[in-house]
């Protein structure tokens, strides 16, 4: 709700009011600039800019003496106290921020296969302290959960480009294989080329999953240019693996995920000439805290890789 001084409230400067406290402990123009490593002209500048702002003056200086106005000296009573919490506030929000500490909730896609639970053991052995839960994205929405603070990361296939949202660090790249239904044409073949994907309808992933997203996971052509047909739209891996079992199309899926779902009425047969699927961790760009920066290391750790600062894509 606006009083009539909402709009003055939100635009004032922490600086100015910073400024003012520090005058008001010196009460010199000089020595206030150095506290503050700026000039005394700039000091000057500051608090002529929060007395206009409050309409009356602060200060009074003379040549030989500065001096709170009673107005200045009511706006310290009120003034210094507010600040003192919002520093605590700040500071306690740092260290908060240096410690590895809470509860960290990990998003991951479909299957958690053994790079997920292996960075997921190493993390929880390295850091007890903290409560891991692991949480399944669907396919339809792989990065939903982490913009909507459902989870504070996910472990997504790429291509991820998100401008909200960083990378890294990436997991090992894995081949394709195609899963199949058990007696189709296919199913016993040692390989498929990519080519020979045009004969068969590719489950594809829902919306909102980003359209470039479900694309790469059912590309509609073959590398060399032939058209795919599109096979029924899922929302997650298991409503796929239902499908394909169903006779309703092929799906691709990576090598991990699919040793990790066996079935009876599915075959899993490798594509060869598809560029490898790959793993990434994600999360907001404006989320950096020191939980989430240990489990990246323990991702890198888990998988053998340096784990890189995150990148926006």
């Amino acid at each position: 709700m606006d009083n009539g001084s909402g709009p003055e409230i939100r635009s004032l400067e922490i600086r100015e009011l910073e400024c003012f406290l520090v005058l008001a402990e010196e009460l010199h123009f000089g020595r206030t600039g150095e506290r503050l490593y700026v000039s005394q002209s700039r000091v000057s500048q500051l608090l002529r800019a929060l007395e206009s702002r409050i309409g009356a003056r602060l200060v009074d200086r003379t040549s030989r003496r500065v001096a709170l106005t009673p107005l200045g000296e009511r706006l310290l009573t009120r003034l210094r106290p507010a600040y003192g919490q919002l520093a605590d506030a700040v500071d306690d929000a740092r260290a908060a921020a240096r410690c590895v500490t809470g509860a960290l909730r990990i998003g991951f896609l479909g299957s958690a296969n053994h790079g997920t639970t292996s960075a997921l053991g190493l993390f929880h052995a390295r850091h007890p302290e903290v409560e891991t839960t692991a949480v399944e994205v669907t396919m339809a929405d792989p990065f939903g959960p982490v913009r909507r603070g459902e989870v504070d990361a996910a472990i997504v296939l790429l291509p991820v480009s998100e401008p909200d949202l960083t990378l890294g660090p990436c997991f090992e790249r894995q081949p394709w294989t195609l899963a199949l239904a058990d007696g189709h044409p296919f199913a016993g073949r040692a390989s498929l080329d990519a080519e020979e994907l045009a004969e068969v309808a590719l489950v594809a992933p829902a919306a909102p999953a980003p359209a470039y997203w479900r694309d790469s996971q059912a590309p509609p052509r073959t590398p060399g240019g032939r058209p795919i047909p599109r096979g029924p739209a899922v929302s997650t891996l298991q409503e796929g693996l239902a499908t394909v079992a169903a006779r309703s199309g092929g799906m691709l899926l990576c090598r991990p995920t699919a040793e990790t779902n066996a079935r009876a009425d599915v075959v899993f047969v490798p594509v060869e000439g598809l560029a490898p699927s790959e793993l990434v961790l994600v999360r907001h760009r404006d989320t950096d805290t020191a939980t989430l920066r240990a489990f990246a290391r323990a991702v890198g750790d888990a998988i053998g890789v340096s784990a890189p600062e995150p990148v926006s894509p």
